[in-house]
């Protein structure tokens, strides 16, 4: 098995380390300092779960790589469109795009079935410039439940979780499915090939859609937003519509507000990825996480008012960042 990660940041050198010790071949696609110390002295992982070194080959050019079976993609979303001339090389006729990303992924609609089938969300696709680059077809879904972070070049220290659940859109458990699980598996891993993963895709969408941008309106910890008293309540109600929108299309994710919101608070003093982009003065991911529930809303029917005033609101302030940048 032949594995390139676009993106290997701290997730993305993350799996691609453990992937590594499974034996697959593996290529890391990065660059600036991290890459150099990839280079230099591998992927140092540090983990409860005992620390170890990978050393997989790292490049800033996917044309050393070449094609290969799996893409596993570790940008942010809003660098999927412009992701074209680094992904091409790393095609074949039937290489398979795991993306693991937050929020409502470019292919949702892909074979959904019902009357919405095949839509394209404006949000998270403007004018199919990500469906362009990113086949639908090639698409297997991945929600990450792992978190990690960047201790420093070359060097990921991993918090807590393993597991990345993953999905055919079409909700078939496919051979290519089962392939990379087995991989993944084999690298110490947990990776559950899920027959419909746009439950696992909603039940993660509810921290992330109301978390995020209130951390980087307030700039407070996970704990600190739980503890306030009206953080909390718009934070319920965001999950409450949230979990409307998911009805309407079709979806029940089982958990309720009560125990996402018990969840996130025992995460303790946790920065957001928001928040800690805003601080580095990086783009604030937040089209995939809110404006695109906003859309589904419309598109169903739904009423979602605090969603909209909470992505007015954030939208303003990723405007500021992008002009400032």
């Amino acid at each position: 098995m032949k594995v390139a990660v676009l993106g290997a940041g701290a997730i993305g050198a993350y799996v691609g380390a453990a992937l590594h010790r499974a034996g697959a071949d593996v290529h890391l696609v990065a660059r600036g300092p991290h890459l150099a110390a990839m280079r230099q002295h591998g992927v140092q992982v540090l983990s409860p779960r005992g620390d170890f070194t990978a050393r997989v080959h790292a490049t800033d050019d996917p044309s050393q790589v070449g094609p290969v079976d799996y893409v596993f993609l570790g940008l942010k979303a809003n660098s999927y469109a412009a992701c074209g001339p680094l992904i091409e090389p790393l095609l074949h006729g039937s290489t398979a795009v795991i993306a693991a990303q937050n929020g409502i992924p470019w292919w949702y609609f892909h074979r959904h079935g019902g009357p919405h089938d095949g839509q394209r969300i404006e949000s998270v696709d403007p004018g199919g410039a990500v469906s362009a680059v990113l086949a639908p077809e090639r698409a297997i879904g991945c929600v990450v439940y792992a978190a990690t972070e960047l201790e420093g070049p070359g060097v990921v220290r991993h918090l807590e979780g393993t597991r990345f659940s993953i999905g055919e859109p079409g909700r078939t458990v496919s051979d290519r499915c089962l392939a990379f699980s087995e991989a993944m598996v084999a690298g110490g891993l947990k990776c559950p090939v899920e027959s419909d993963l746009r439950a696992d895709i909603w039940i993660k969408l509810l921290g992330n859609i109301s978390f995020n941008p209130i951390s980087a309106l307030s700039r407070a910890t996970m704990r600190q937003m739980c503890l306030h008293g009206g953080t909390r309540k718009v934070i319920e109600i965001m999950m409450t519509e949230t979990l409307a929108v998911a009805g309407a299309l079709g979806c029940k994710p089982d958990i309720s507000v009560e125990k996402r919101l018990a969840g996130a608070e025992r995460v303790g003093d946790h920065r957001t990825s928001t928040l800690q982009d805003l601080e580095r003065g990086k783009p604030l991911e937040l089209d995939v996480l809110l404006a695109a529930v906003v859309e589904l809303a419309e598109i169903t029917g739904v009423p979602v008012p605090t969603l909209r005033t909470v992505h007015a609101i954030s939208d303003l302030l990723a405007d500021r960042m992008r002009s400032a940048a």
